[in-house]
């Protein structure tokens, strides 16, 4: 971080040893709270309809048959369109979001065809090669075609000719309204197609680490999106009532619901005209080790090296018998839940790991930096109460204690990864200060361990990559 931005005490000036005012006023987020609401509106009106479908088709005189509740796969693919239609024309039509001058689009601009023609066919060179490496490491690897990764395979192979039909007239439209239409896609396609010719080294590999990032984590949104939304449509409310912790669990399978569909939107949007487009992906390689061991198939945790729940059992079955106990760590976790929920949200069409995408201020960024890792890790605690085991003794219990704190130490670390990547960014170290010095959580922190809270100073011919 040190070759980024520099530290200065609050109330000093950096360049001059004098007093500096610090802001007040959080800086402005890069996407408005309304584009979370809408999508979980749509969301939940979709899930209603699904899971009374037959009720629904019977008022208003449908035949039915002895079809139950709308809960296939090909209904949970609806739900996320039904998540992300309205939060993309929120965007566009409310926050006006094509607009922005962070596009890189002028929408006053026509070039002629003739301009741009060649730039969008090397375009589609390197766009088309980027999707073929990536469907080469889907074929290749087996993984992606067993247990819930057969299904986005299956998706992804029926839409796959509709991407490459759909490409053409998107990349000569965009193009011809491009402020600079020789971007990384366009240095990969004159790198195939022209070899030997200079090209941008740099803007390629942001190209690659962009794609690498939305080919992995989109292929596992895709494929954890039907079970989950399977189960909620069809889980009887006589079973989700029937005490505390069931009621808890559904709470937290809807909660997690949300955040799958909306962080499945973001991973899909990645475009231009909507301002989603991936500004820089994090090129720092232990952040990309950091993000990994927490995903499938190189998972640290769920029966892998730092898996503490062996020999353990969550909550329900320690406090069994206890209604007061259930209902307060239900309710607990519910909360914890929903902070996280709430952080994906308010990305919107943005969410994705190990990208910029544009800043985020609002919401429970508006406590802290890191309100998805801080209330994930404490809802693990408080879930799992790893320092009991059914089996082992306090051996086991104390094994699982120290695999969970290795675990929340793993995502300190994806915390600090990020953060070095995005304060290249301006806009986050206006942010990152304004948290130092009115944030909830590090001013608690400051105020528990009597630590001044530093501030940062960016270096104006410090920043790595682009960020427009």
């Amino acid at each position: 971080m040190d070759s980024i931005a520099k530290t200065i005490a609050p109330g000093a000036d950096a360049a001059s040893g004098g007093p500096a005012p610090t802001r007040a006023v959080r800086p402005r987020s890069a996407v408005s709270a309304g584009v979370g609401i809408v999508g979980l509106a749509g969301l939940v009106g979709y899930l209603l309809v699904a899971r009374y479908a037959p009720g629904i088709a019977a008022f208003l005189g449908i035949d039915w048959g002895n079809r139950g509740p709308m809960s296939g796969p090909n209904s949970a693919i609806a739900s996320v369109l039904a998540c992300g239609v309205p939060m993309v024309l929120w965007s566009v039509f409310v926050d006006k979001v094509h607009r922005n001058p962070s596009t890189g689009i002028d929408w006053t601009q026509r070039r002629a065809w003739r301009e741009t023609i060649d730039i969008s066919l090397t375009k589609l060179a390197g766009l088309w090669a980027t999707w073929g490496l990536i469907a080469l490491i889907y074929a290749t690897m087996r993984y992606y075609w067993t247990g819930n990764y057969a299904f986005s395979m299956d998706l992804l192979e029926r839409v796959a000719p509709w991407l490459l039909l759909v490409s053409v007239p998107y990349m000569l439209w965009l193009d011809r309204r491009m402020i600079e239409p020789r971007d990384g896609c366009y240095q990969f396609g004159r790198l195939l197609i022209a070899p030997g010719k200079p090209v941008d080294g740099r803007a390629i590999g942001h190209h690659l680490r962009a794609w690498a990032v939305k080919g992995f984590f989109t292929a596992f949104m895709l494929s954890i999106v039907p079970g989950n939304f399977s189960a909620l449509v069809t889980v009887p409310m006589s079973e989700v009532l029937a005490n505390p912790y069931m009621t808890g669990l559904w709470a937290l399978n809807f909660l997690y619901l949300i955040d799958v569909h909306i962080a499945t939107v973001g991973y899909i949007l990645t475009l231009k005209p909507l301002d989603a487009h991936i500004r820089t992906a994090n090129p720092y390689g232990m952040a990309w080790v950091a993000a990994l061991v927490c995903y499938p198939p190189f998972l640290l945790m769920s029966g892998g090296p730092l898996d503490y729940q062996v020999n353990g059992a969550d909550w329900g079955h320690w406090l069994a018998g206890q209604e007061t106990l259930l209902i307060v760590w239900a309710v607990t976790l519910a909360a914890l839940t929903a902070v996280y929920s709430w952080a994906t949200m308010a990305f919107g069409i943005r969410f994705s790991n190990l990208t910029h995408r544009g800043i985020i201020t609002h919401g429970p960024y508006a406590f802290t930096r890191h309100p998805a890792y801080v209330s994930k890790n404490l809802s693990w605690w408080v879930g799992a109460m790893p320092f009991l085991a059914v089996s082992g003794g306090w051996v086991e219990g104390a094994r699982n204690v120290v695999l969970l704190a290795l675990v929340s130490g793993v995502y300190y670390w994806r915390a600090k990864t990020e953060e070095k990547h995005l304060l290249a960014d301006p806009a986050y170290v206006a942010y990152w200060n304004w948290a130092q010095d009115h944030a909830l959580v590090p001013r608690l922190f400051a105020r528990l361990t009597g630590r001044q809270r530093p501030l940062i100073r960016l270096e104006p011919d410090e920043r790595v990559g682009p960020v427009a």
